[in-house]
Protein backbone atom coordinates (compact mmCIF):
# COMPACT_ATOMS: atom_id res chain seq x y z
CA UNK A 1 0.00 0.00 0.00
CA UNK A 2 1.27 3.15 -1.23
CA UNK A 3 -0.84 6.32 -1.09
CA UNK A 4 -0.05 9.42 -2.70
CA UNK A 5 -1.99 11.72 -0.54
CA UNK A 6 -2.47 12.27 3.39
CA UNK A 7 -6.10 11.93 2.25
CA UNK A 8 -5.83 8.36 0.94
CA UNK A 9 -3.56 7.20 3.51
CA UNK A 10 -6.60 8.46 5.97
CA UNK A 11 -8.86 6.47 4.24
CA UNK A 12 -6.22 3.40 3.96
CA UNK A 13 -6.03 3.29 7.39
CA UNK A 14 -9.66 3.57 8.45
CA UNK A 15 -10.57 0.49 6.26
CA UNK A 16 -7.52 -1.78 7.77
CA UNK A 17 -9.01 -4.83 9.71
CA UNK A 18 -5.75 -6.28 9.66
CA UNK A 19 -2.52 -5.23 11.17
CA UNK A 20 0.42 -3.81 9.05
CA UNK A 21 3.66 -2.37 9.28
CA UNK A 22 5.28 1.18 8.63
CA UNK A 23 7.86 1.86 5.75
CA UNK A 24 9.89 4.71 4.65
CA UNK A 25 12.84 4.47 2.55
CA UNK A 26 13.26 0.80 3.59
CA UNK A 27 17.17 1.27 4.44
CA UNK A 28 16.29 -0.12 8.57
CA UNK A 29 15.48 -3.71 7.37
CA UNK A 30 12.47 -2.90 10.03
CA UNK A 31 9.41 -5.57 9.43
CA UNK A 32 6.38 -6.47 10.99
CA UNK A 33 3.12 -8.26 10.49
CA UNK A 34 0.79 -8.03 7.79
CA UNK A 35 1.16 -5.81 4.45
CA UNK A 36 3.49 -2.55 4.62
CA UNK A 37 2.38 1.28 4.46
CA UNK A 38 4.83 2.55 2.59
CA UNK A 39 5.13 6.39 2.87
CA UNK A 40 7.56 7.17 0.17
CA UNK A 41 4.78 8.17 -2.02
CA UNK A 42 4.19 11.29 0.59
CA UNK A 43 6.83 13.27 -1.32
CA UNK A 44 8.31 17.03 -1.48
CA UNK A 45 9.32 19.97 0.46
CA UNK A 46 6.11 22.25 1.28
CA UNK A 47 7.76 24.73 2.54
CA UNK A 48 11.04 26.13 3.28
CA UNK A 49 11.96 29.13 4.30
CA UNK A 50 16.05 30.47 5.09
CA UNK A 51 15.78 33.38 6.33
CA UNK A 52 13.51 31.72 9.24
CA UNK A 53 15.79 28.37 9.29
CA UNK A 54 12.30 26.50 8.53
CA UNK A 55 11.86 23.49 6.38
CA UNK A 56 8.19 22.13 5.91
CA UNK A 57 8.50 18.52 4.04
CA UNK A 58 6.29 15.46 3.36
CA UNK A 59 7.60 12.34 5.52
CA UNK A 60 8.27 10.28 2.61
CA UNK A 61 11.09 13.29 0.95
CA UNK A 62 14.75 11.69 1.10
CA UNK A 63 16.49 13.16 3.40
CA UNK A 64 19.31 13.50 -0.12
CA UNK A 65 16.42 16.25 -1.41
CA UNK A 66 16.31 18.34 2.11
CA UNK A 67 20.20 18.24 2.45
CA UNK A 68 20.54 19.22 -1.48
CA UNK A 69 18.16 22.19 -0.65
CA UNK A 70 19.76 22.98 2.48
CA UNK A 71 23.12 22.77 0.89
CA UNK A 72 22.36 25.59 -1.53
CA UNK A 73 21.52 28.03 1.10
CA UNK A 74 24.70 27.21 3.56
CA UNK A 75 22.48 25.45 6.08
CA UNK A 76 22.10 21.98 7.04
CA UNK A 77 20.24 19.47 9.55
CA UNK A 78 22.24 20.23 13.15
CA UNK A 79 21.52 16.47 14.31
CA UNK A 80 23.31 14.93 11.45
CA UNK A 81 21.03 11.94 10.56
CA UNK A 82 22.68 8.77 10.27
CA UNK A 83 22.45 6.70 7.08
CA UNK A 84 22.14 2.85 7.79
CA UNK A 85 22.61 1.45 4.88
CA UNK A 86 26.48 0.41 5.04
CA UNK A 87 25.88 -0.92 8.67
CA UNK A 88 22.77 -3.01 7.85
CA UNK A 89 23.67 -3.74 4.39
CA UNK A 90 20.36 -2.35 3.43
CA UNK A 91 19.09 -0.73 0.35
CA UNK A 92 16.36 2.35 -0.35
CA UNK A 93 16.47 5.47 0.50
CA UNK A 94 16.60 7.07 3.83
CA UNK A 95 13.37 9.26 4.39
CA UNK A 96 12.99 12.23 6.91
CA UNK A 97 9.51 10.45 7.69
CA UNK A 98 12.07 7.88 9.40
CA UNK A 99 14.54 9.82 10.98
CA UNK A 100 11.61 11.23 13.10
CA UNK A 101 10.11 8.78 13.54
CA UNK A 102 13.37 6.46 15.20
CA UNK A 103 14.86 10.24 16.17
CA UNK A 104 17.77 9.70 14.18
CA UNK A 105 20.93 11.57 15.48
CA UNK A 106 24.51 11.70 15.26
CA UNK A 107 27.55 12.64 16.67
CA UNK A 108 26.87 16.67 16.71
CA UNK A 109 23.84 15.47 19.25
CA UNK A 110 26.02 16.30 22.56
CA UNK A 111 26.16 19.79 21.26
CA UNK A 112 23.30 20.51 19.07
CA UNK A 113 20.65 18.25 20.43
CA UNK A 114 18.74 15.12 19.16
CA UNK A 115 16.17 15.40 16.00
CA UNK A 116 13.24 15.60 17.88
CA UNK A 117 14.69 18.81 19.38
CA UNK A 118 14.44 20.76 15.62
CA UNK A 119 11.10 19.68 15.42
CA UNK A 120 8.49 22.16 15.41
CA UNK A 121 5.34 20.30 14.12
CA UNK A 122 4.24 17.27 12.68
CA UNK A 123 1.09 16.02 10.81
CA UNK A 124 0.07 12.54 10.90
CA UNK A 125 -2.49 9.58 10.54
CA UNK A 126 -3.66 8.08 13.86
CA UNK A 127 -5.13 4.09 14.32
CA UNK A 128 -8.19 5.15 13.76
CA UNK A 129 -7.62 6.99 10.16
CA UNK A 130 -7.99 10.24 11.51
CA UNK A 131 -5.61 13.40 10.63
CA UNK A 132 -3.78 15.09 13.49
CA UNK A 133 -2.01 18.31 13.29
CA UNK A 134 0.44 19.19 16.57
CA UNK A 135 2.83 21.75 16.36
CA UNK A 136 3.74 24.76 14.17
CA UNK A 137 6.91 26.31 12.13
CA UNK A 138 8.12 28.36 14.62
CA UNK A 139 10.04 27.59 17.83
CA UNK A 140 7.68 29.67 19.94
CA UNK A 141 4.12 27.76 18.93
CA UNK A 142 3.40 25.54 21.87
CA UNK A 143 -0.12 25.48 21.41
CA UNK A 144 -1.68 22.13 22.78
CA UNK A 145 0.12 19.28 24.10
CA UNK A 146 3.51 18.39 23.17
CA UNK A 147 3.15 15.48 20.81
CA UNK A 148 6.00 16.38 18.48
CA UNK A 149 8.24 15.10 20.82
CA UNK A 150 5.92 12.08 21.15
CA UNK A 151 6.29 11.38 17.56
CA UNK A 152 9.78 11.10 17.36
CA UNK A 153 11.09 8.24 18.61
CA UNK A 154 7.88 6.00 18.17
CA UNK A 155 8.77 4.15 15.13
CA UNK A 156 5.60 4.14 14.05
CA UNK A 157 3.45 2.63 16.74
CA UNK A 158 1.44 5.55 17.56
CA UNK A 159 0.60 6.83 13.96
CA UNK A 160 1.89 7.38 10.45
CA UNK A 161 3.67 10.45 9.68
CA UNK A 162 2.97 12.34 7.05
CA UNK A 163 4.60 15.68 6.79
CA UNK A 164 7.20 17.02 9.44
CA UNK A 165 8.35 20.73 10.33
CA UNK A 166 11.81 21.03 11.44
CA UNK A 167 14.09 24.14 12.73
CA UNK A 168 17.41 23.85 10.50
CA UNK A 169 20.81 25.62 11.11
CA UNK A 170 23.55 27.27 9.13
CA UNK A 171 26.77 25.73 8.31
CA UNK A 172 29.95 26.31 10.12
CA UNK A 173 32.23 28.15 8.04
CA UNK A 174 35.26 26.32 9.77
CA UNK A 175 35.67 22.93 11.41
CA UNK A 176 38.47 21.26 13.21
CA UNK A 177 39.22 17.73 14.53
CA UNK A 178 41.56 17.13 17.34
CA UNK A 179 43.04 13.17 17.48
CA UNK A 180 44.40 12.40 20.89
CA UNK A 181 45.95 9.80 21.01
CA UNK A 182 45.33 7.24 24.40
CA UNK A 183 45.82 3.68 23.92
CA UNK A 184 42.92 2.71 26.47
CA UNK A 185 39.54 3.25 26.31
CA UNK A 186 38.77 5.09 30.02
CA UNK A 187 41.61 7.19 29.69
CA UNK A 188 40.11 7.80 26.49
CA UNK A 189 36.65 8.37 27.59
CA UNK A 190 37.91 10.88 30.43
CA UNK A 191 39.58 12.58 27.94
CA UNK A 192 36.40 13.39 25.99
CA UNK A 193 34.42 14.28 29.26
CA UNK A 194 37.91 16.86 30.05
CA UNK A 195 36.91 18.32 26.50
CA UNK A 196 33.24 18.02 26.83
CA UNK A 197 33.09 19.89 30.22
CA UNK A 198 35.49 22.30 28.77
CA UNK A 199 34.38 26.05 27.78
CA UNK A 200 35.42 25.24 23.72
CA UNK A 201 32.01 24.30 22.41
CA UNK A 202 33.07 20.59 21.29
CA UNK A 203 30.48 19.29 18.84
CA UNK A 204 31.90 16.13 18.14
CA UNK A 205 33.70 13.84 21.14
CA UNK A 206 34.18 10.28 19.64
CA UNK A 207 36.93 7.31 20.98
CA UNK A 208 37.88 4.74 18.45
CA UNK A 209 39.71 1.77 20.43
CA UNK A 210 41.28 0.15 17.48
CA UNK A 211 43.29 3.38 16.42
CA UNK A 212 43.72 4.02 20.11
CA UNK A 213 42.09 7.55 19.36
CA UNK A 214 40.15 10.52 21.07
CA UNK A 215 38.43 12.63 18.65
CA UNK A 216 37.16 16.32 18.83
CA UNK A 217 35.13 18.22 16.76
CA UNK A 218 35.11 22.21 16.46
CA UNK A 219 32.94 24.33 14.39
CA UNK A 220 32.34 27.50 14.31
CA UNK A 221 33.81 31.03 12.51
CA UNK A 222 37.39 30.08 11.42
CA UNK A 223 38.87 32.61 14.24
CA UNK A 224 36.94 31.41 17.03
CA UNK A 225 37.67 27.77 16.08
CA UNK A 226 41.29 28.60 15.55
CA UNK A 227 41.43 29.75 19.11
CA UNK A 228 39.34 27.39 20.91
CA UNK A 229 41.73 24.54 19.01
CA UNK A 230 44.70 25.89 20.43
CA UNK A 231 43.27 26.35 23.81
CA UNK A 232 41.90 22.53 23.86
CA UNK A 233 45.43 21.38 22.94
CA UNK A 234 46.52 22.66 26.16
CA UNK A 235 43.81 21.16 27.89
CA UNK A 236 44.33 17.34 26.33
CA UNK A 237 48.07 17.69 26.04
CA UNK A 238 48.38 15.43 29.08
CA UNK A 239 46.39 12.62 27.72
CA UNK A 240 48.69 11.95 24.80
CA UNK A 241 49.83 13.53 21.89
CA UNK A 242 47.24 16.05 20.09
CA UNK A 243 47.52 16.69 16.19
CA UNK A 244 44.43 18.24 14.03
CA UNK A 245 43.07 15.58 11.12
CA UNK A 246 42.76 16.39 7.99
CA UNK A 247 39.81 15.75 5.52
CA UNK A 248 37.86 15.69 8.96
CA UNK A 249 34.24 15.68 7.38
CA UNK A 250 34.62 12.16 5.89
CA UNK A 251 36.00 10.97 9.33
CA UNK A 252 32.72 12.46 11.01
CA UNK A 253 30.94 10.79 8.40
CA UNK A 254 32.30 7.65 8.77
CA UNK A 255 31.42 7.71 12.96
CA UNK A 256 28.22 8.78 12.12
CA UNK A 257 27.71 5.51 10.03
CA UNK A 258 29.81 3.37 12.17
CA UNK A 259 31.84 2.74 8.66
CA UNK A 260 34.01 0.59 10.86
CA UNK A 261 31.33 -2.10 11.31
CA UNK A 262 30.63 -2.48 7.31
CA UNK A 263 31.14 -5.55 5.90
CA UNK A 264 32.40 -7.58 9.17
CA UNK A 265 30.73 -10.47 10.01
CA UNK A 266 28.34 -10.68 13.59
CA UNK A 267 25.40 -8.42 15.19
CA UNK A 268 25.86 -4.97 15.77
CA UNK A 269 24.13 -3.55 19.34
CA UNK A 270 23.97 -0.03 20.56
CA UNK A 271 24.27 0.78 23.97
CA UNK A 272 23.36 3.89 25.70
CA UNK A 273 25.06 4.88 29.09
CA UNK A 274 25.74 7.45 31.32
CA UNK A 275 29.90 8.11 29.82
CA UNK A 276 31.08 7.35 33.42
CA UNK A 277 30.09 4.06 33.00
CA UNK A 278 30.99 3.64 29.45
CA UNK A 279 35.11 1.54 30.13
CA UNK A 280 32.76 -0.90 32.56
CA UNK A 281 30.37 -1.68 30.32
CA UNK A 282 32.58 -1.79 27.38
CA UNK A 283 34.59 -4.44 29.10
CA UNK A 284 31.60 -6.55 30.37
CA UNK A 285 30.50 -6.70 26.24
CA UNK A 286 33.23 -8.70 24.81
CA UNK A 287 32.73 -7.29 21.56
CA UNK A 288 35.14 -8.11 18.70
CA UNK A 289 34.93 -4.24 18.15
CA UNK A 290 33.87 -0.78 19.96
CA UNK A 291 33.15 2.77 18.62
CA UNK A 292 32.37 5.03 21.32
CA UNK A 293 30.31 8.39 20.51
CA UNK A 294 28.86 10.88 22.34
CA UNK A 295 31.28 11.35 24.66
CA UNK A 296 31.18 7.92 25.72
CA UNK A 297 27.70 7.80 25.83
CA UNK A 298 26.47 5.69 23.27
CA UNK A 299 28.23 2.58 22.32
CA UNK A 300 28.65 0.68 19.30
CA UNK A 301 29.50 -3.12 19.77
CA UNK A 302 29.85 -5.75 17.17
CA UNK A 303 29.96 -9.57 18.47
CA UNK A 304 29.15 -13.06 17.41
CA UNK A 305 26.32 -13.49 15.84
CA UNK A 306 23.62 -14.91 17.81
CA UNK A 307 25.05 -13.42 21.59
CA UNK A 308 22.46 -12.04 24.20
CA UNK A 309 24.48 -8.95 25.07
CA UNK A 310 21.61 -8.21 27.60
CA UNK A 311 22.37 -10.93 29.59
CA UNK A 312 26.25 -10.43 29.30
CA UNK A 313 25.76 -6.61 30.23
CA UNK A 314 23.62 -7.61 33.40
CA UNK A 315 21.92 -4.71 35.49
CA UNK A 316 22.96 -1.22 34.01
CA UNK A 317 21.43 2.39 33.73
CA UNK A 318 21.02 2.61 29.98
CA UNK A 319 19.48 0.09 27.64
CA UNK A 320 20.72 -1.77 24.45
CA UNK A 321 18.91 -1.82 21.23
CA UNK A 322 19.80 -4.99 18.84
CA UNK A 323 20.66 -3.15 15.40
CA UNK A 324 21.86 -5.78 12.98
CA UNK A 325 21.01 -9.52 13.66
CA UNK A 326 19.28 -12.53 11.84
CA UNK A 327 15.49 -12.40 12.31
CA UNK A 328 15.51 -15.22 14.50
CA UNK A 329 17.60 -13.41 16.53
CA UNK A 330 15.94 -10.83 16.80
CA UNK A 331 12.82 -12.55 17.20
CA UNK A 332 14.42 -14.61 20.47
CA UNK A 333 16.23 -10.90 22.48
CA UNK A 334 14.04 -8.25 20.99
CA UNK A 335 15.26 -5.81 19.22
CA UNK A 336 14.50 -2.64 21.88
CA UNK A 337 15.47 -3.50 25.68
CA UNK A 338 12.47 -4.48 27.66
CA UNK A 339 10.80 -1.65 29.54
CA UNK A 340 10.13 -1.29 33.26
CA UNK A 341 6.73 -3.00 34.78
CA UNK A 342 6.07 1.13 35.03
CA UNK A 343 7.33 2.35 31.93
CA UNK A 344 5.56 -0.54 30.12
CA UNK A 345 1.73 0.36 31.52
CA UNK A 346 2.50 3.69 30.60
CA UNK A 347 3.72 3.03 26.90
CA UNK A 348 0.50 0.72 26.53
CA UNK A 349 -2.06 3.49 27.30
CA UNK A 350 -0.26 5.49 25.21
CA UNK A 351 -0.66 3.21 22.50
CA UNK A 352 -4.31 2.37 23.44
CA UNK A 353 -5.05 6.24 23.30
CA UNK A 354 -3.40 6.75 19.68
CA UNK A 355 -3.67 3.29 18.26
CA UNK A 356 -7.00 1.10 20.01
CA UNK A 357 -7.02 -1.20 17.31
CA UNK A 358 -3.36 -2.01 17.55
CA UNK A 359 -2.29 -1.69 14.09
CA UNK A 360 0.68 -0.03 13.68
CA UNK A 361 4.20 -2.34 13.85
CA UNK A 362 2.58 -4.58 16.56
CA UNK A 363 4.63 -5.92 18.62
CA UNK A 364 8.08 -3.62 17.59
CA UNK A 365 8.43 -2.02 20.73
CA UNK A 366 7.36 -4.77 23.19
Amino acid sequence: MKPKTEAELAQMVAGLNEPVHIQGGGTRGVAGPGRAIETSGLSGITLYEPGALTLVAQAGTSVAEIEAALDAEGQQLAFEPMDHRGLLGSSGTPTIGGVVAANISGPRRIQAGACRDFLLGVRYVDGMGQIVKNGGRVMKNVTGYDLVKLMAGSWGTLGVLTEVSLKVLPKPESSVTLAVQVPEAGAGIQALSEALKSPFEVSGAAYDPDAGQALLRLDGFEDSVAYRSDQLKSVLSGYGDVAEVTGSTNLWAGLRDVAAFHNQDGDVWRISVKPTDAPDIAARAGAERLLFDWGGGLIWALVPEGTDLRTRLGAFEGHATLVRAQSDTVTRLGRFHPESTGVSALTKGIRQRFDPRGVFNSGLMG
